[in-house]
Protein backbone atom coordinates (compact mmCIF):
# COMPACT_ATOMS: atom_id res chain seq x y z
CA UNK A 1 0.00 0.00 0.00
CA UNK A 2 2.92 2.08 0.63
CA UNK A 3 4.06 1.80 -2.60
CA UNK A 4 1.27 2.39 -4.57
CA UNK A 5 1.18 5.61 -2.51
CA UNK A 6 4.53 6.70 -3.20
CA UNK A 7 4.32 6.20 -6.49
CA UNK A 8 0.98 8.23 -6.63
CA UNK A 9 2.67 11.14 -5.15
CA UNK A 10 6.26 10.93 -7.15
CA UNK A 11 3.49 12.08 -10.07
CA UNK A 12 3.64 15.52 -10.72
CA UNK A 13 0.50 17.43 -9.37
CA UNK A 14 -0.79 18.53 -12.53
CA UNK A 15 -0.84 15.02 -13.74
CA UNK A 16 -2.83 13.67 -10.52
CA UNK A 17 -5.22 16.64 -11.05
CA UNK A 18 -5.83 15.29 -15.00
CA UNK A 19 -6.02 11.89 -13.99
CA UNK A 20 -8.81 13.03 -11.45
CA UNK A 21 -10.59 14.95 -13.97
CA UNK A 22 -10.44 12.22 -16.45
CA UNK A 23 -12.27 9.85 -13.94
CA UNK A 24 -14.59 12.39 -12.33
CA UNK A 25 -16.04 13.04 -16.32
CA UNK A 26 -16.35 9.32 -16.71
CA UNK A 27 -17.67 8.81 -13.50
CA UNK A 28 -20.61 11.04 -14.40
CA UNK A 29 -21.54 9.71 -17.39
CA UNK A 30 -21.65 6.47 -16.60
CA UNK A 31 -22.85 5.94 -13.02
CA UNK A 32 -24.45 10.23 -13.03
CA UNK A 33 -26.91 8.37 -9.92
CA UNK A 34 -23.87 8.32 -7.20
CA UNK A 35 -23.89 12.16 -6.77
CA UNK A 36 -23.90 12.88 -2.99
CA UNK A 37 -20.78 10.29 -2.28
CA UNK A 38 -18.75 11.52 -5.18
CA UNK A 39 -19.88 15.15 -5.35
CA UNK A 40 -18.99 15.06 -1.31
CA UNK A 41 -14.86 14.70 -2.22
CA UNK A 42 -15.11 18.12 -4.52
CA UNK A 43 -17.15 19.89 -1.84
CA UNK A 44 -14.51 19.50 1.04
CA UNK A 45 -11.52 19.98 -1.05
CA UNK A 46 -13.46 23.41 -1.60
CA UNK A 47 -14.31 23.51 2.07
CA UNK A 48 -10.83 22.71 3.25
CA UNK A 49 -9.04 25.30 1.23
CA UNK A 50 -11.25 28.40 1.91
CA UNK A 51 -11.26 27.33 5.41
CA UNK A 52 -7.11 27.52 5.53
CA UNK A 53 -6.91 30.03 3.45
CA UNK A 54 -7.90 32.93 5.97
CA UNK A 55 -5.19 31.59 8.39
CA UNK A 56 -2.60 31.02 6.13
CA UNK A 57 -2.73 34.89 4.97
CA UNK A 58 -3.06 36.58 8.25
CA UNK A 59 0.18 34.67 9.67
CA UNK A 60 1.97 34.68 6.06
CA UNK A 61 1.71 38.44 5.61
CA UNK A 62 2.22 39.05 9.80
CA UNK A 63 5.27 37.20 9.82
CA UNK A 64 6.43 38.65 6.19
CA UNK A 65 6.14 42.44 7.68
CA UNK A 66 7.13 41.75 11.36
CA UNK A 67 10.40 40.19 9.72
CA UNK A 68 11.09 42.74 6.90
CA UNK A 69 14.39 44.82 7.68
CA UNK A 70 14.72 48.27 6.52
CA UNK A 71 16.48 48.71 3.34
CA UNK A 72 14.34 45.13 1.89
CA UNK A 73 12.79 46.41 -1.29
CA UNK A 74 9.39 45.01 -2.53
CA UNK A 75 7.63 45.00 -5.40
CA UNK A 76 4.13 46.17 -4.39
CA UNK A 77 3.73 49.30 -6.24
CA UNK A 78 4.34 47.66 -9.36
CA UNK A 79 2.38 44.73 -8.45
CA UNK A 80 -0.86 46.88 -7.70
CA UNK A 81 -0.60 48.62 -11.12
CA UNK A 82 -0.29 45.56 -13.25
CA UNK A 83 -3.48 44.68 -11.25
CA UNK A 84 -5.06 47.68 -12.32
CA UNK A 85 -4.05 48.28 -15.74
CA UNK A 86 -4.81 44.43 -16.43
CA UNK A 87 -8.36 44.63 -14.98
CA UNK A 88 -8.55 47.98 -17.14
CA UNK A 89 -7.73 46.84 -20.07
CA UNK A 90 -9.98 43.30 -20.10
CA UNK A 91 -12.97 45.97 -19.72
CA UNK A 92 -11.59 47.71 -22.67
CA UNK A 93 -11.29 43.82 -24.50
CA UNK A 94 -14.84 42.99 -23.87
CA UNK A 95 -16.08 46.40 -24.83
CA UNK A 96 -14.34 45.91 -28.11
CA UNK A 97 -15.60 42.22 -28.45
CA UNK A 98 -19.25 42.94 -27.80
CA UNK A 99 -19.41 45.95 -30.30
CA UNK A 100 -17.44 43.86 -32.63
CA UNK A 101 -19.73 40.54 -31.85
CA UNK A 102 -22.95 42.14 -30.62
CA UNK A 103 -25.24 39.21 -28.53
CA UNK A 104 -28.86 39.20 -27.94
CA UNK A 105 -30.05 37.20 -24.63
CA UNK A 106 -33.31 35.31 -23.68
CA UNK A 107 -34.01 37.31 -20.74
CA UNK A 108 -35.48 34.51 -17.93
CA UNK A 109 -35.74 34.65 -14.32
CA UNK A 110 -33.41 32.81 -11.75
CA UNK A 111 -31.87 35.89 -10.06
CA UNK A 112 -34.54 35.70 -7.25
CA UNK A 113 -33.24 36.70 -3.66
CA UNK A 114 -30.06 38.71 -4.74
CA UNK A 115 -29.72 41.72 -4.00
CA UNK A 116 -27.13 44.01 -6.13
CA UNK A 117 -25.09 47.08 -4.97
CA UNK A 118 -26.87 50.18 -5.83
CA UNK A 119 -24.09 52.34 -7.47
CA UNK A 120 -20.05 52.31 -7.40
CA UNK A 121 -20.48 54.68 -4.09
CA UNK A 122 -22.15 51.54 -2.57
CA UNK A 123 -19.18 48.94 -3.99
CA UNK A 124 -16.47 51.30 -2.69
CA UNK A 125 -18.25 52.11 0.73
CA UNK A 126 -18.24 48.26 1.08
CA UNK A 127 -14.75 48.17 0.61
CA UNK A 128 -13.79 50.53 3.17
CA UNK A 129 -15.76 49.00 5.99
CA UNK A 130 -13.92 45.81 5.00
CA UNK A 131 -10.90 47.64 5.71
CA UNK A 132 -12.28 48.35 9.29
CA UNK A 133 -13.69 44.87 10.31
CA UNK A 134 -13.48 43.24 13.39
CA UNK A 135 -10.30 40.85 12.60
CA UNK A 136 -12.23 37.85 14.61
CA UNK A 137 -14.98 38.46 11.46
CA UNK A 138 -12.71 39.21 9.02
CA UNK A 139 -11.06 35.50 9.63
CA UNK A 140 -14.55 33.48 9.90
CA UNK A 141 -16.12 35.32 6.81
CA UNK A 142 -12.65 35.16 4.96
CA UNK A 143 -12.56 39.23 4.29
CA UNK A 144 -9.84 39.47 2.69
CA UNK A 145 -9.41 43.22 2.79
CA UNK A 146 -9.90 43.05 6.53
CA UNK A 147 -7.54 39.98 7.02
CA UNK A 148 -4.67 42.18 5.08
CA UNK A 149 -5.31 45.27 7.06
CA UNK A 150 -4.94 43.85 10.50
CA UNK A 151 -2.32 41.26 9.12
CA UNK A 152 -0.25 44.30 8.15
CA UNK A 153 -1.00 46.59 11.30
CA UNK A 154 -0.16 43.61 13.56
CA UNK A 155 3.09 42.92 11.73
CA UNK A 156 3.97 46.35 11.77
CA UNK A 157 3.42 46.79 15.50
CA UNK A 158 5.56 43.72 16.30
CA UNK A 159 8.64 45.10 14.06
CA UNK A 160 10.29 45.89 17.87
CA UNK A 161 8.81 43.21 19.22
CA UNK A 162 11.16 40.14 20.40
CA UNK A 163 12.84 37.86 18.45
CA UNK A 164 11.51 34.84 19.83
CA UNK A 165 7.82 36.15 19.51
CA UNK A 166 8.92 36.75 15.73
CA UNK A 167 9.82 33.55 16.04
CA UNK A 168 6.75 31.86 17.43
CA UNK A 169 4.57 33.55 14.24
CA UNK A 170 7.18 32.15 11.65
CA UNK A 171 6.44 28.40 13.41
CA UNK A 172 2.49 29.04 12.89
CA UNK A 173 2.91 30.23 9.17
CA UNK A 174 4.98 27.52 8.22
CA UNK A 175 2.61 24.93 10.28
CA UNK A 176 -0.27 26.16 8.48
CA UNK A 177 2.00 26.50 5.54
CA UNK A 178 2.36 22.58 5.54
CA UNK A 179 -1.20 22.40 6.18
CA UNK A 180 -1.86 23.50 3.03
CA UNK A 181 0.76 21.69 1.38
CA UNK A 182 -1.47 18.46 2.55
CA UNK A 183 -4.40 19.71 1.11
CA UNK A 184 -2.93 20.45 -2.06
CA UNK A 185 -2.24 17.03 -1.99
CA UNK A 186 -5.81 15.94 -1.92
CA UNK A 187 -6.49 18.45 -5.33
CA UNK A 188 -6.97 15.22 -7.34
CA UNK A 189 -10.09 14.06 -5.94
CA UNK A 190 -11.21 17.51 -4.86
CA UNK A 191 -11.52 17.75 -8.32
CA UNK A 192 -12.62 14.67 -9.52
CA UNK A 193 -15.70 15.55 -6.98
CA UNK A 194 -16.00 18.64 -8.55
CA UNK A 195 -16.15 17.79 -12.40
CA UNK A 196 -18.80 15.10 -11.32
CA UNK A 197 -20.73 17.07 -9.45
CA UNK A 198 -21.02 19.73 -12.47
CA UNK A 199 -21.55 17.17 -15.36
CA UNK A 200 -24.12 14.71 -12.84
CA UNK A 201 -26.64 17.38 -11.66
CA UNK A 202 -25.94 20.21 -14.87
CA UNK A 203 -25.63 17.74 -17.33
CA UNK A 204 -22.70 18.23 -20.72
CA UNK A 205 -25.39 19.72 -22.90
CA UNK A 206 -26.33 22.56 -20.57
CA UNK A 207 -22.28 23.58 -20.58
CA UNK A 208 -23.69 24.48 -24.47
CA UNK A 209 -27.07 26.25 -24.17
CA UNK A 210 -26.20 29.57 -24.52
CA UNK A 211 -23.47 28.90 -26.99
CA UNK A 212 -23.04 32.63 -28.62
CA UNK A 213 -22.63 34.60 -25.07
CA UNK A 214 -20.09 31.79 -23.92
CA UNK A 215 -17.87 31.71 -26.91
CA UNK A 216 -17.95 35.57 -26.60
CA UNK A 217 -17.22 35.71 -22.97
CA UNK A 218 -14.30 32.51 -23.07
CA UNK A 219 -13.42 33.97 -26.49
CA UNK A 220 -12.49 37.87 -24.42
CA UNK A 221 -10.94 35.68 -21.38
CA UNK A 222 -8.91 33.67 -24.10
CA UNK A 223 -7.43 37.09 -25.48
CA UNK A 224 -6.35 38.42 -22.46
CA UNK A 225 -4.74 35.47 -20.75
CA UNK A 226 -3.04 34.76 -24.48
CA UNK A 227 -2.76 37.98 -25.91
CA UNK A 228 -2.68 40.99 -23.66
CA UNK A 229 -0.82 38.92 -20.66
CA UNK A 230 1.94 37.78 -23.21
CA UNK A 231 2.34 41.47 -24.16
CA UNK A 232 3.03 42.94 -20.55
CA UNK A 233 4.92 40.07 -19.64
CA UNK A 234 7.33 40.42 -22.99
CA UNK A 235 7.52 44.09 -22.08
CA UNK A 236 8.57 43.76 -18.63
CA UNK A 237 11.09 40.58 -19.24
CA UNK A 238 12.33 41.01 -22.66
CA UNK A 239 12.08 37.71 -23.40
CA UNK A 240 9.84 34.46 -24.37
CA UNK A 241 6.89 35.36 -22.10
CA UNK A 242 4.82 32.05 -22.94
CA UNK A 243 6.73 29.63 -20.91
CA UNK A 244 5.83 31.93 -17.69
CA UNK A 245 2.34 32.60 -18.86
CA UNK A 246 1.65 28.82 -19.45
CA UNK A 247 2.73 27.39 -16.27
CA UNK A 248 0.58 30.04 -14.76
CA UNK A 249 -1.96 28.50 -16.74
CA UNK A 250 -1.77 25.17 -15.67
CA UNK A 251 -0.51 25.37 -12.02
CA UNK A 252 -2.99 28.20 -10.83
CA UNK A 253 -6.10 28.46 -13.88
CA UNK A 254 -5.94 24.52 -13.72
CA UNK A 255 -6.92 24.27 -10.05
CA UNK A 256 -8.87 27.71 -10.04
CA UNK A 257 -10.97 26.56 -12.59
CA UNK A 258 -12.52 23.57 -10.76
CA UNK A 259 -12.80 25.34 -7.51
CA UNK A 260 -14.40 28.64 -8.91
CA UNK A 261 -12.67 30.60 -5.85
CA UNK A 262 -9.56 33.28 -6.51
CA UNK A 263 -9.97 32.84 -2.68
CA UNK A 264 -9.38 29.36 -2.38
CA UNK A 265 -6.80 29.15 -4.83
CA UNK A 266 -4.72 31.12 -2.61
CA UNK A 267 -2.78 28.28 -1.11
CA UNK A 268 -1.87 27.13 -4.37
CA UNK A 269 -0.60 30.64 -6.11
CA UNK A 270 1.26 31.17 -3.07
CA UNK A 271 2.90 27.50 -3.47
CA UNK A 272 3.86 28.61 -7.17
CA UNK A 273 5.33 31.59 -6.08
CA UNK A 274 7.26 29.66 -4.06
CA UNK A 275 8.20 27.21 -6.72
CA UNK A 276 8.98 30.39 -9.49
CA UNK A 277 11.86 31.69 -6.61
CA UNK A 278 10.29 34.94 -5.65
CA UNK A 279 10.20 37.11 -2.87
CA UNK A 280 8.12 35.72 -0.20
CA UNK A 281 8.10 39.01 1.46
CA UNK A 282 6.31 40.60 -1.77
CA UNK A 283 3.71 37.43 -2.43
CA UNK A 284 2.31 36.72 1.16
CA UNK A 285 0.59 40.52 0.38
CA UNK A 286 0.65 40.67 -3.55
CA UNK A 287 -1.49 37.40 -3.84
CA UNK A 288 -4.38 37.60 -1.16
CA UNK A 289 -4.31 41.04 -2.35
CA UNK A 290 -4.55 39.89 -6.09
CA UNK A 291 -7.58 37.73 -5.24
CA UNK A 292 -9.50 40.55 -4.01
CA UNK A 293 -8.86 43.59 -6.57
CA UNK A 294 -6.94 41.89 -9.65
CA UNK A 295 -10.61 40.81 -11.24
CA UNK A 296 -9.63 41.04 -14.96
CA UNK A 297 -12.09 37.71 -15.82
CA UNK A 298 -15.05 39.84 -13.43
CA UNK A 299 -14.42 43.25 -15.74
CA UNK A 300 -14.94 41.07 -18.67
CA UNK A 301 -17.86 39.55 -17.30
CA UNK A 302 -19.49 42.30 -15.84
CA UNK A 303 -18.84 44.14 -19.70
CA UNK A 304 -20.13 41.75 -21.60
CA UNK A 305 -23.46 40.95 -20.33
CA UNK A 306 -24.19 44.80 -19.24
CA UNK A 307 -23.82 45.55 -23.22
CA UNK A 308 -25.77 42.04 -24.28
CA UNK A 309 -28.60 43.50 -21.94
CA UNK A 310 -28.13 47.07 -23.98
CA UNK A 311 -28.14 44.96 -27.80
CA UNK A 312 -31.45 43.16 -26.33
CA UNK A 313 -33.02 46.34 -25.52
CA UNK A 314 -31.90 48.34 -28.41
CA UNK A 315 -29.80 50.76 -26.32
CA UNK A 316 -27.83 52.52 -28.85
CA UNK A 317 -23.66 53.09 -27.22
CA UNK A 318 -22.06 55.44 -28.32
CA UNK A 319 -17.96 54.96 -28.12
CA UNK A 320 -18.45 58.30 -24.65
CA UNK A 321 -20.50 55.67 -22.80
CA UNK A 322 -18.51 52.62 -24.03
CA UNK A 323 -15.00 54.21 -22.11
CA UNK A 324 -17.17 54.73 -19.55
CA UNK A 325 -18.27 51.55 -18.88
CA UNK A 326 -14.71 49.81 -19.07
CA UNK A 327 -14.08 51.98 -16.34
CA UNK A 328 -17.15 51.18 -14.40
CA UNK A 329 -16.78 47.73 -14.96
CA UNK A 330 -12.55 47.74 -13.86
CA UNK A 331 -13.76 49.43 -10.62
CA UNK A 332 -16.30 47.38 -10.01
CA UNK A 333 -14.50 44.63 -10.85
CA UNK A 334 -11.71 45.00 -7.88
CA UNK A 335 -14.80 45.56 -5.53
CA UNK A 336 -16.06 41.85 -6.25
CA UNK A 337 -15.74 39.48 -4.19
CA UNK A 338 -13.25 36.22 -4.68
CA UNK A 339 -15.74 33.70 -4.42
CA UNK A 340 -17.88 31.98 -6.77
CA UNK A 341 -20.16 34.02 -9.04
CA UNK A 342 -18.90 37.26 -7.45
CA UNK A 343 -19.02 39.37 -10.11
CA UNK A 344 -22.63 38.38 -11.65
CA UNK A 345 -24.21 40.93 -8.92
CA UNK A 346 -22.24 43.72 -10.53
CA UNK A 347 -23.87 43.08 -13.55
CA UNK A 348 -26.92 45.40 -12.69
CA UNK A 349 -23.92 48.39 -12.10
CA UNK A 350 -23.29 48.32 -15.04
CA UNK A 351 -27.12 48.27 -16.64
CA UNK A 352 -27.90 51.54 -15.00
CA UNK A 353 -25.03 53.21 -17.29
CA UNK A 354 -27.76 52.95 -19.79
CA UNK A 355 -30.97 53.33 -18.11
CA UNK A 356 -31.73 49.32 -17.83
CA UNK A 357 -34.48 48.71 -15.22
CA UNK A 358 -33.06 46.64 -12.02
CA UNK A 359 -36.09 44.11 -12.71
CA UNK A 360 -34.38 43.52 -15.95
CA UNK A 361 -31.05 43.58 -15.14
CA UNK A 362 -31.50 40.98 -12.58
CA UNK A 363 -32.94 38.76 -15.39
CA UNK A 364 -29.49 39.53 -17.21
CA UNK A 365 -27.70 37.99 -13.62
CA UNK A 366 -30.21 34.84 -14.13
CA UNK A 367 -28.58 34.57 -17.33
CA UNK A 368 -24.85 35.09 -15.88
CA UNK A 369 -26.07 32.41 -13.48
CA UNK A 370 -27.00 29.77 -16.66
CA UNK A 371 -23.78 30.08 -18.22
CA UNK A 372 -21.88 30.20 -15.05
CA UNK A 373 -20.60 26.73 -15.15
CA UNK A 374 -18.17 27.94 -17.89
CA UNK A 375 -17.99 31.89 -17.10
CA UNK A 376 -17.15 31.84 -13.85
CA UNK A 377 -14.65 29.22 -13.85
CA UNK A 378 -12.71 30.65 -17.05
CA UNK A 379 -13.11 34.02 -14.97
CA UNK A 380 -11.55 32.43 -11.76
CA UNK A 381 -8.51 30.87 -14.08
CA UNK A 382 -8.06 33.86 -15.65
CA UNK A 383 -8.00 36.23 -12.57
CA UNK A 384 -6.14 33.82 -10.17
CA UNK A 385 -3.55 32.69 -12.57
CA UNK A 386 -3.06 36.46 -13.77
CA UNK A 387 -2.46 37.14 -9.68
CA UNK A 388 1.08 34.89 -9.70
CA UNK A 389 1.85 36.08 -13.20
CA UNK A 390 1.88 39.97 -12.67
CA UNK A 391 3.57 39.03 -8.99
CA UNK A 392 6.58 37.12 -11.06
CA UNK A 393 6.61 39.99 -13.80
CA UNK A 394 7.39 43.12 -11.60
CA UNK A 395 10.21 40.58 -9.91
CA UNK A 396 11.64 39.68 -12.79
CA UNK A 397 11.25 42.76 -14.38
CA UNK A 398 13.24 44.31 -11.72
CA UNK A 399 15.84 41.85 -11.62
CA UNK A 400 16.74 42.73 -15.17
CA UNK A 401 17.09 46.49 -14.94
CA UNK A 402 19.47 45.37 -12.28
CA UNK A 403 21.02 43.40 -14.11
CA UNK A 404 21.04 45.98 -17.60
CA UNK A 405 22.58 48.47 -14.58
CA UNK A 406 25.21 46.03 -14.02
CA UNK A 407 26.35 45.94 -17.35
CA UNK A 408 26.19 49.52 -18.03
CA UNK A 409 28.14 50.45 -14.97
Amino acid sequence: MNTLVNKWNNISLVKRIIIGLTVGIILALTIPDVVSPIALLGSLFVGALKAVAPILVFFLVMSAICQHKEGQKTNMKSIIMLYLLGTLIAGIVAVVGSFLFPIKLTLVAGAEGVTPPGGVGEVLKTLLMNVVDNPVNALSSANYIGILTWALILGMALKNASDTTKQVIVNISDAVSQVVRWIINLAPFGIMGLVFDTIATAGIESLFSYGKLIVLLVGCMAFVALVVNPIITFIAIRKNPYPLVFRCLRESGLTAFFTRSSAANIPVNMGLCKDLGLNKDTYSVSIPLGATINMGGAAITISVLALAAAHTLGVKVDIGTAIILSVLSAVSACGASGVAGGSLLLVPLACSLFGIPNDIAMQVVGVGFIVGVIQDSCETALNSSTDVLYTAVAEFGKRRKEEVKKIAS
